[in-house]
């Protein structure tokens, strides 16, 4: 994460933001389509290849899993571009020791993370019907990596559009403890939520009632019985996020309403004993709720220095340039 809070007096071209915002879109749908690999049993689809995909630049006559697959290692790679141009653009059109300089570089680590962590996933066989403990060490690190990666081109976004007019944040910023404390234990609840899709996915339940039996059932796999972590973190990090956003702002209220759908969409994914869409449009959700916690808690562990929006507010260059 961003270690300085030095911003130019000038605000970067809006066309480095613009893109900016392009390449969390597109990581964001790379996620996506992973949760419809897990769903679909396609993480082997390749086989135990890396980065190739059954030993081959390019899959012959593929089978169904296989094209699921080689499609997220396609947009992976895609996305792996786009964040080397996001890195060239935001070098290119901001001075030293801009926030979003700190923030692209992070972003690079956290890529090259996860395609380490992609890679042992496959190497090691943590696919398909796998439910090993090394397999739900593994996914809890890959998604926390994640959402850290999401949270590194999100701050990228803001950094370079740096709307210090209308921010959206309360005029006196949350202590630095709450800010902290929401966005710890939210990556909880998405690692959690992690392996409680896993859970849904490797052992469905007929029925409601068949599944919550088998959270508490002594023989059921440690995945199925890890399953109750998931909400349990849920409800944590809601104190926590409220300690953050009772200082209002239009940014806190839209947190606060995303998190509220997310609990919407939750209960509703264990009504719905967690079909596959329903899995997909719950990880949309909680990813934009992520990326909006993110910059709420960047008004207060990242904030810009008081001389630099004041200069900033009156450099008419600075302005002209972003319009």
């Amino acid at each position: 994460m961003p270690a300085t809070s030095s911003i130019p007096t000038t605000r970067p071209p809006a066309g480095a933001a613009r893109f900016a915002v392009f390449t969390l879109g597109f990581f964001i749908l790379v996620v996506l389509w992973g949760a419809v690999v897990r769903a679909s049993g396609s993480g082997g689809g390749c086989g135990a290849s890396w980065p190739l995909c059954n030993g081959d630049f390019f899959p012959h006559h593929p089978r169904i899993a296989t094209v699921i697959e080689f499609a997220h290692r396609s947009t992976s790679g895609i996305c792996t571009l786009l964040d080397l141009a996001l890195i060239a653009w935001t070098f290119t059109v901001t001075p030293r020791r801009h926030r979003a300089r700190a923030a692209v570089v992070w972003s690079a680590v956290f890529l090259i993370l996860e395609a380490a962590f992609g890679a042992v996933l496959v190497l090691r066989h943590y696919v398909e019907d796998n439910i090993s403990t090394g397999r739900i060490v593994m996914q809890s690190i890959h998604f926390t990596n994640t959402l850290l990666l999401m949270a590194s081109l999100a701050l990228v976004a803001h950094f370079l559009r740096d709307d210090r007019e209308d921010s959206g944040a309360p005029a006196q910023p949350a202590p630095l403890w709450t800010a902290w404390l929401a966005i710890v234990s939210t990556i909880a609840v998405g690692a959690t939520g992690s392996l409680a899709a896993l859970a849904d996915t490797l052992f469905p339940s007929p029925t409601l009632r068949a599944a919550l039996a088998a959270d508490f059932a002594r023989t059921s796999p440690l995945l199925v019985r890890m399953r109750w972590m998931h909400p349990a973190a849920a409800v944590i990090a809601l104190f926590c996020v409220l300690l953050l956003v009772r200082n209002g702002g239009r940014i806190a209220r839209t947190v606060l309403g995303l998190v509220l759908l997310q609990f919407v969409l939750g209960v509703a994914d264990i009504l719905l004993l967690a079909p596959t869409w329903m899995q997909v449009v719950h990880l949309l959700g909680a990813d934009v709720y992520w990326v909006a916690l993110v910059l709420l808690a960047a008004e207060t562990i990242w904030p810009a220095r008081e001389s630099s929006r004041s200069s900033a507010a009156v450099n008419v260059a600075g302005v002209a340039t972003l319009a």
